[in-house]
């Protein structure tokens, strides 16, 4: 299917928009604030070199928030006809009428609101069909095939390709939108045999398909990973400097981010309460929020509530210089929204020289941590403990595999313990990290 488009044109979008602000005015609402949006894509699956999966999708969704004063209600429709978006906003109506109010309610203050920005460079289509994903998911499994006799079984290699474009807009006279693309490869190979099996997997994903990787690429290196994993063993629990590599990294970064968003502070669920102007970090951490840069996954010039978007430095040097706080969630503190209603933009922790081997040198022996599994972080008191896989570590270089252990800690303790950030960046979400090393934590094996 490809040459796909639009069904709706943005103008088309925007009148949407307006007709949901006009009606809810005058049905009494005394603010409003709508969504609309379009998206489509295809992903294909192929497992042992024959089609296993082929999925279309084409969806569109409206959704209005009303306020009645301080009451809010909100409903949603995927029919864009005119009794039914009708039928959406006095749905909402009802419910606000029925909601108690909350003071900290409300659309954003108009002077934070974008006006005008520009295009933020997110929207690459990619015309390619269903047969020909088909072929560069099989040249991405038969790759992963051909590294080794001991690649013996497959999970899957997969390719998607989506699109899509919106239009949010309030009755303050905040109107705007965009168009982005998501395309992505992955694979999941599995070595061995018997009960001497290991699996692994790899993916890249891009705005723009020319950046994607080689399918070959992915399938080799997905293939390289699970035999590099044959032979893992148990160990002995110790207390050990802990690398994590990039990809899992950047769940400490997520960590963080929970930990100083709005909800959590407002709920006093966080044990980073009143951090803001304090040391959260080791003085080498810096993390920069940066919301524009063109082609990246959390790039957008305004939040989700229509706040303009702008860079600014989240940690400097350690220190806390700013939470991450939608309109509600800032009203609840008493401070000002940061543009960060629905989450963090592109948030990217500095690197330090050393690559990724020169990060094993400087961890000399401990415990590198590929995969991580199962959610064991207790927000509330920053208690971390996790299942783990990875390898062991000797004198700087890779000795085995490791398997079946648990690593433990306190989250407060894992950031002031930060001793370097690898230049190992890997890209593939909102958050941009290098392999990250601790200076110890508990190793809980057999």
């Amino acid at each position: 299917m490809s040459g796909q488009s639009f069904g709706f044109t943005p103008q088309a979008l925007r009148d949407l928009a307006q007709q949901v602000l006009d009606y809810a005015r005058a049905r009494g609402a005394t603010a409003t604030e709508v969504d609309v949006s379009e998206g489509f894509g295809h992903s294909v699956g192929v497992r042992h070199r024959e089609v296993e999966t082929i999925e279309y999708n084409r969806d569109k969704g409206l959704g209005v928030t009303v306020y009645l004063g301080q009451r809010r209600g909100y409903a949603s429709s995927s029919d864009f006809s005119r009794p039914a978006i009708e039928a959406a906003v006095d749905a909402a109506l009802s419910i606000a009428r029925f909601t108690a109010a909350d003071p900290f309610a409300g659309l954003p203050d108009e002077h934070l609101l974008a006006r005008d920005f520009a295009d933020p460079g997110l929207y690459y289509p990619w015309q390619t069909s269903v047969e020909e994903a088909i072929k560069i998911a099989r040249r991405c499994e038969e790759a992963a095939f051909d590294v080794s006799p001991m690649i013996k079984n497959s999970e899957g290699a997969n390719v998607s390709t989506q699109q899509s474009h919106f239009i949010s807009a309030n009755s303050l006279g905040f109107m705007g939108g965009y168009a982005s693309s998501r395309h992505s490869v992955s694979c999941s190979m599995i070595a061995g045999e018997g009960d001497a099996m290991q699996r692994d997997d790899w993916y890249i994903s891009r705005r723009d398909a020319a950046d994607l990787a080689d399918p070959e690429e992915v399938g080799d290196y997905c293939a390289r990973r699970a035999l590099a994993r044959l032979g893992a063993r148990k160990i002995k629990t110790c207390v050990v400097p802990v690398l994590f590599e990039a990809p899992v990294a950047a769940t400490l970064l997520g960590n963080f981010v929970y930990a100083v968003s709005g909800g959590s502070l407002y709920r006093k669920s966080s044990f980073l309460l009143d951090s803001l102007g304090k040391p959260v970090f080791s003085r080498n951490v810096n993390i920069s929020e940066r919301p524009h840069l063109p082609k990246a996954m959390g790039s957008t010039p305004f939040d989700d509530d229509g706040v303009l978007t702008r860079d600014r430095e989240v940690v400097e040097s350690g220190v806390l210089q700013g939470y991450f706080l939608g309109t509600y969630s800032a009203r609840k503190l008493g401070l000002a929204s940061t543009a960060n209603a629905g989450g963090s933009h592109n948030l990217i922790l500095r690197s330090g020289p050393r690559n990724f081997e020169g990060m094993l040198r400087l961890m000399d022996r401990g415990l590198l941590v590929t995969e991580l599994l199962g959610q064991g972080v207790n927000y509330v008191t920053g208690d971390y403990s996790r299942g783990a896989a990875g390898f062991w570590v000797e004198n700087g270089r890779i000795k085995h595999a490791v398997e079946e252990i648990t690593i433990a800690g306190n989250l407060r303790d894992m950031f002031q313990q930060v001793v370097d950030v690898g230049s190992d960046v890997l890209v593939r979400g909102t958050k941009h990290t290098g392999s990250i090393l601790i200076e110890k934590m508990t190793v809980a094996g057999g």
